[in-house]
């Protein structure tokens, strides 16, 4: 939705800004219980496997290989389809450790089949890179949230198209596309907050029906989606960068509600995104998958049903 010239969220949440950023980087701001006590956890160590077969899958099926954070290759209906493609550091800044890369992707880009289409969530660095993009080039189609096109079109790229939140498209014959409300924000600089939308993305076709939440905080929204929908073969939802609670609740979904999300959407089979790839926030890079094991128990659902990938693995669906 929009307000004047800058968009908005459906639910009222806090906002935080500079100062409140700053404050947490000098490390002020309310003292938080660690999900997971100091030492035991042991020292992150990325976990990678070599993908299946990327260049003839099933159509009938739903093929999701993670390649890392929120970047996956979904192949489905004679599509190649690529999320919020990241193959290096996160721009603008990669000399900042935070920033670098914590694991390779799980697929170079080089290995790649060809990507037909790109679906972007929303415009921060660490889902919309120009590196991936000028390497993409003009080729794919590129499916956008609402005022994000321009940035495309001045770096020469014509094939692409926004969806406002619930409008849908023909991606391909008997391939539908749909854009979904999120709770977030948008912003490349300090001058440009809320001036681009931010979405998640359906794709629906005869066989199946396919849902990448982008990034986002909670919100009774998720329910509206899955009753739409009437659930879904497949989610992609973020269970990572929520620490400190006090200024990433309203913007970055904990693993505890990341699977009452995937409750809320009705997914029959649910990945982990959005962690590990990134040290963007408080919480160590290893800590989320283990609070989703512990937070799917608590809601008596089998390990299996909501998974966080390794880098590069293959789920057929």
């Amino acid at each position: 939705m929009k307000r004047g010239n800058r968009f908005a969220n459906l639910q009222p949440h806090p906002r935080h800004g500079f100062w409140d950023i700053l404050r947490w980087q000098l490390g002020g701001g309310p003292v938080e219980v660690p999900l997971i006590p100091p030492g035991q956890l042991p020292p992150y160590q990325p976990q990678s496997c070599s993908p299946g077969n990327l260049a003839q899958p099933d159509p009938k099926q739903i093929q999701v290989t993670w390649i890392g954070h929120s970047t996956f290759l979904i192949q489905h209906h004679g599509r190649n389809i690529l999320t919020d493609p990241i193959f290096g550091n996160c721009q603008p800044l990669p000399f900042s450790d935070k920033l670098r890369r914590a694991a390779p992707p799980g697929v170079e880009f080089a290995a790649l089949p060809e990507i037909h289409d790109v679906l972007i969530s929303h415009c921060h660095y660490d889902h919309l890179d120009a590196p991936a993009i000028k390497a993409l080039g003009a080729g794919p189609n590129y499916w956008l949230p609402s005022g994000l096109a321009p940035w495309f079109q001045r770096r020469g790229i014509s094939r692409c198209r926004e969806l406002a939140w619930w409008q849908s498209a023909s991606l391909a014959d008997g391939l539908e596309i749909y854009s979904v409300p999120a709770q977030h924000f948008s912003a490349r600089t300090p001058f440009d907050r809320d001036r681009t939308h931010w979405c998640g993305w359906v794709l629906r076709s005869a066989e199946r029906t396919i849902y990448f939440a982008g990034d986002t905080g909670y919100c009774p929204t998720f329910k509206e989606i899955g009753e739409r929908f009437g659930g879904f073969d497949l989610a992609m939802i973020p269970i990572g960068a929520y620490r400190p609670r006090w200024i990433m609740q309203s913007i970055h979904v904990d693993p505890h509600e990341a699977v009452q999300i995937h409750l809320d959407v009705r997914s029959r089979q649910s990945v982990a995104c959005h962690w590990g790839t990134f040290r963007l926030t408080d919480e160590p890079l290893n800590e989320p998958p283990t609070v989703l094991r512990q937070a799917a128990a608590a809601r008596g659902l089998p390990t299996e049903q909501f998974r966080a990938l390794r880098f590069g693995e293959t789920l057929v669906v």
